[in-house]
């Protein structure tokens, strides 16, 4: 198949020591870095100025800001905060989601070293996910608090722990204690903007991103201008086309999170690029807004996670105009979060075929908060899903075996973070002796004996346990094999057998595909059963069973949860994922239900 897009081929030296451990490097030089983000913002208000940096739907259309506009708002913006006393140790926690005016508050504060804090929205507007926003406030003790609309977020502005901090909102209502946004945009002309912008340096902390707290309580990620100017470089080294022509991005991912907030945002930023903001989601009654926002603008590059990439796939194969518009500039699509399914990875191949005779670069990368995120990326073309490929520049990648195939993952690269806000414990715990970020993820070689074809991630060495007989299970691949062996039935799953005799799965449903199906539930105390629903999932798993060989990757029972994943509750993180210990322990009496043989609702072979 014909590639459009210009790429840069992997070029990666390998370093075997005596234990056994490899080390991977990028061969090829990193480029030049910017200072900080201001950097960009003044270089393309110079030479685009009236080129669309960032836009979001009003009406019918659009509320747009150009680079110059962008550059003066952030200028006026910045010496507000200035004017208020506002520097690196007054956090400002952004409680809305994507906006054009978080947009403008984030660059200002970065403009003049205060760091930002975007949180979930749903902590905001989810009465049970208070706790979650009420920790963050209290870790990183804000000066200023951001919501896009002070009535729509009333509950969680009345919150104990905002009591004194200044809330700035875009729309205010009547609540005469919030400050308008309109307000920062007023300056203060007794600062001195300049000076203060040029003490902005690459060890500035630009951000304080969250974890998800998955694993334990959510740590703040310390995220200074050096990782994420040097991550746009290693970005656009590895994909030259990003600095040939501007780029454009119709985007929905959220900005508390690395990916949508970080590494999108700023390629849009670093390139002079053109962010629209897509207020809509991959999920039921808001994709339909997706479909209708790019009916109105498509982008030169397409990000999103498999779900997301599923539905649009969907959408295109039934539009015609639609599939025509979306694939005409595209120069990327770039899946994240979870591997694509084979079957939606060669839709897109086959339909970008069809309408153009020839394929954008589709691939991945691999990384974390902690990473700014990219750190490994398979920059060459590849004709299948799954692989995250090599060491961009200036990371070295350590990868210390743990059995004949697969290892763990540790790196060490200007785009890692310092550490954990305020939490110098757990700081010296994430590096190992050598100054390595230990990821706790697991990667295996495409070709053990061509390094260049890169690397498959084989999930978090957490996640795996043994079975009483000491047979180890590696628990991420399995799922990922169970949710296609149970699809679409299972929207999600978690996978036991730790200390037990055998593998089980606890099946989070697609309810709207059962009913679709036809299954009668009946609901036995937090567990579904249907007679025909278990047989289902019966055939699948004793059909699986017989092409498998080995207790490490049989699953012998099932029950299916009739109570969905709870955000309040911490079983989802604010990334979307299981949290797959919170789930275990939340739902014990159910983890022991699927033990017993002789419960209804629960299916054995």
């Amino acid at each position: 198949m014909k590639q459009t897009s210009e790429f840069c081929p992997h070029s990666v030296s390998r370093e075997d020591r005596a234990d056994g451990t490899i080390l991977l490097r990028s061969n090829h030089a990193l480029g030049p870095v910017a200072k900080n983000t201001g950097e960009w913002l003044h270089r393309w208000a110079e030479e685009a100025p009236e080129r669309v940096f960032i836009a979001e739907r009003s009406g019918a259309g659009w509320r747009e800001e150009s680079y110059q506009a962008t550059l003066q708002k952030v200028r006026a913006i910045a010496s507000s905060l200035l004017g208020r006393g506002m520097g690196p140790d007054t956090p400002i926690i952004i409680m809305s989601g994507n906006g054009v005016d978080h947009g403008l508050l984030s660059l200002a504060a970065q403009y003049v070293g205060v760091p930002t804090v975007p949180v979930a929205e749903q902590y905001s507007l989810i009465h049970g996910a208070h706790g979650r926003l009420q920790h963050a406030i209290e870790l990183v003790r804000p000066k200023m608090a951001y919501v896009v609309d002070a009535n729509q977020y009333a509950e969680a502005l009345a919150l104990d722990a905002l009591s004194g901090i200044e809330v700035v909102a875009s729309r205010p209502g009547q609540n005469q204690c919030v400050t308008p946004f309109d307000d920062l945009l007023k300056g203060d002309a007794s600062v001195d903007l300049d000076t203060d912008h040029a003490q902005v340096t690459p060890d500035t902390v630009a951000k304080i991103l969250m974890t998800s707290g998955s694993t334990s309580a959510p740590k703040g990620v310390l995220t200074t201008q050096r990782m994420m100017c040097v991550n746009q470089t290693q970005l656009a080294d590895a994909m030259p086309f990003l600095r040939t022509r501007p780029p454009r991005l119709v985007d929905w991912l959220p900005w508390n999170h690395v990916f949508g907030g970080s590494h999108n945002f700023n390629m849009m930023l670093a390139n002079g690029g053109s962010f629209y903001i897509d207020d809509g989601k991959p999920v039921k009654g808001l994709f339909d807004r997706t479909v209708e926002n790019l009916s109105m603008i498509t982008g030169t590059l397409c990000f999103n996670v498999p779900v997301g990439f599923g539905m649009l796939l969907g959408a295109l194969k039934s539009d015609a105009e639609l599939r025509q518009r979306f694939f005409a500039d595209l120069d990327l699509i770039f899946y994240a979060g979870a591997s694509l399914p084979q079957d939606v990875w060669q839709g897109f191949q086959q339909m970008a075929m069809d309408v153009k005779g020839e394929v954008p670069l589709m691939t991945s990368s691999w990384g974390l908060t902690e990473t700014a995120p990219a750190t490994m990326m398979q920059q060459e073309p590849i004709d299948r899903s799954g692989v995250v490929g090599v060491p961009l520049n200036g990371v070295t990648a350590k990868l210390i075996p743990d059995d004949e195939m697969r290892c763990e993952v540790r790196v060490k690269g200007p785009n890692i973070t310092p550490g954990y806000f305020e939490e110098p414990e757990k700081t010296k715990e994430a590096f190992d002796e050598e100054g390595y970020f230990i990821t706790g993820d697991a990667m295996v070689f495409v070709d053990p004996d061509d390094v260049s074809k890169g690397l498959k991630f084989d999930g978090r060495i957490s996640e795996d346990f043994k079975l009483l007989t000491g047979t180890w299970v590696r628990a991420a691949q399995l799922r990922l094999d169970m949710l296609a062996c149970l699809a679409p039935l299972a929207s999600d799953l978690v996978i036991t057998g730790a200390d037990r005799n055998q593998i089980g799965v606890m099946v989070f449903p697609d309810k709207g595909e059962l009913e679709r199906e036809g299954f009668e539930l009946t609901d036995d105390n937090g567990a579904f059963r249907c007679k025909l629903l278990h047989g289902e999932i019966h055939r699948r798993l004793a059909e699986r069973a017989r092409e498998i060989s080995g207790s490490s990757t049989k699953i012998s029972r099932a029950i299916v949860l009739s109570e969905p994943a709870s955000l309040p509750e911490g079983e989802i993180t604010a990334k979307g994922n299981l949290n797959f210990r919170k789930v275990l322990t939340r739902r014990k009496d159910l983890l022991d239900r699927l033990y017993d043989d002789a419960d209804p609702a629960v299916v054995t072979i």
